[in-house]
């Protein structure tokens, strides 16, 4: 038993692992009860109840683990909300808000491969519990919980209807399914076979165009994440409607496994991360909607967040990455909006949680109310700003943990001065190292906590110098 309970670990968002190996039911049954009771610890005197709500994606075996988990919670004498149908996590964490419960307990592992299962820890509030919470849970996974003399209730429930009428009232849903109606909005959504199947058509109809609808937990053998190496079929799909129906605006949005992420292709078939979608976001909820608040970014936003912020007189609050520093951030400010790289958008009207599913809706919002496509609005927002950049990322695998502390040592007492020719000007670490260089472009290194991997972000004028920087920082590495 403490051979296993030491080696669960809890990282950004949750505890994940390998289906059958770090990811098994004999865990799950030690972790869920435990984490009932950190959650009825820290927040009972604030809700007053003892209901957790347990919910599921479309992994491997999703509805049987989330039942395990049901019934190790009522074991030790806690109520279980059980659904009885995948939903997007936000869908959960939206209903341990409405349902007054402790909180939710969520099967799903995000954006990772198929071999992958996890467990989401959610508040009462609506969000992910904080780093301090998570700590709590591993460090009471040594003494487990003892079975209750009364063991709780279990009850079924579907988790859909609240939550889309939740969503409904938060935009001008009748402007948007008007303009699918009368053909001057096109939408074809890729689910990447994951929990936000069927949910914009419970929304906006069925003219909304969905592909990789099928339950499928291989993830035809990448993972259900939105990166432009997995969305070939969406990209052939909106260039050929292209190629044929030239009347009208298209876009694509793409959602990841559990429907917390998003990122957008637009009607030229080029493909918008959340480092686009985001400023326009900004702008949209700020001219047309008049939203007021702070805007929340994590360390590795890219800097025409700020600058579309500023032509809003919205202040910029920064965290490390990870969604949890943002959800903390709003429960203490009043936040506009709150984003991350990694497409992860949330809002301080909703809940303090990233949802991709409301984040859609803004933006099909955003293009209707606008009339333009999102590529185009991007670069008015660059007019606008006088910024013109481009971004991208690459997870590096290291050949081990040594060779991660060696290089994590090597940051530490020997400071890069110049990366790819350029001169480091400045250097954060807020989270990982994030040197800004010479020409005002930026290189950010940042290693997983868990896993001998390298994540290089960079930011720069042109593509080109994007991708000279991150071979200069893969050099570096290797």
């Amino acid at each position: 038993m403490p051979v296993v309970a030491n080696s669960i670990k809890f990282g950004t968002d949750g505890w994940r692992g390998v289906i059958g190996d770090e990811f098994t039911f004999e865990r799950l049954a030690l972790v869920a009860p435990v984490a009932a009771k950190v959650l009825y610890d820290t927040y009972f005197s604030t809700v007053g109840s003892r209901t957790i709500v347990v919910g599921y994606d479309r992994r491997f075996m999703a509805e049987d683990f989330a039942r395990a988990v049901a019934d190790a919670v009522t074991a030790v004498g806690f109520d279980v909300l059980l659904s009885e149908t995948y939903a997007p996590t936000p869908a959960f964490s939206w209903a341990a808000k409405q349902l007054n419960a402790l909180g939710a307990l969520v099967i799903t592992a995000s954006h990772n491969p198929g071999a992958y299962l996890g467990l989401k820890v959610k508040g009462y509030f609506g969000g992910s519990v904080s780093p301090e919470v998570t700590k709590e849970i591993e460090a009471l996974l040594l003494d487990g919980v003892p079975p209750a003399a009364t063991p709780g209730k279990q009850e079924k429930f579907d988790p859909w209807p609240s939550y889309t009428q939740a969503l409904e009232k938060k935009i001008n849903i009748t402007k948007i399914r008007e303009a699918i109606a009368g053909d001057k909005l096109t939408v074809f959504v890729d689910v990447m076979h994951g929990a936000a199947a069927g949910g914009l058509a419970k929304l906006l109809g069925n003219r909304v165009q969905e592909i990789n609808s099928n339950r499928d937990p291989l993830f035809e053998g990448g993972a259900p994440e939105p990166l432009p190496k997995y969305l070939s079929r969406l990209f052939n799909v909106i260039q050929t409607h292209r190629e044929t129906d030239k009347s009208g605006l298209a876009v694509g949005l793409v959602f990841d496994g559990d429907c917390d992420r998003i990122a957008a292709v637009d009607g030229e078939a080029n493909f918008l991360s959340s480092q686009v979608l985001i400023p326009i976001l900004i702008d949209h909820l700020t001219r047309r909607r008049s939203f007021k608040g702070e805007i929340v970014k994590t360390v590795s936003g890219s800097d025409l967040i700020p600058l579309v912020a500023k032509l809003h007189n919205l202040s910029i609050f920064e965290t490390p990455v990870g969604y949890k520093y943002i959800a903390d951030r709003m429960l203490a400010a009043e936040v506009l909006l709150g984003g991350e790289e990694s497409g992860g958008i949330g809002y301080g009207s909703h809940i303090p949680e990233r949802d991709a599913l409301l984040s859609a809706l803004y933006v099909l919002e955003a293009i209707v109310e606008s009339g333009l496509d999102l590529g185009e609005y991007y670069r008015h927002l660059q007019q606008q700003t006088g910024f013109n950049s481009a971004y991208d990322r690459i997870d590096l695998p290291l050949a081990s943990m040594e060779v991660r502390s060696r290089l994590l040592q090597q940051l530490q007492t020997q400071p890069l001065t110049e990366i790819a020719g350029k001169a480091v000007i400045d250097c954060q670490t807020i989270d990982g190292y994030k040197f800004r260089l010479a020409d005002n472009s930026w290189l950010m290194i940042r290693f997983s906590g868990t896993e001998p991997v390298l994540r290089l972000y960079c930011e720069a004028p042109t593509l080109e110098q994007v991708h000279q920087t991150l071979a200069w920082a893969k050099q570096w590495a290797e």
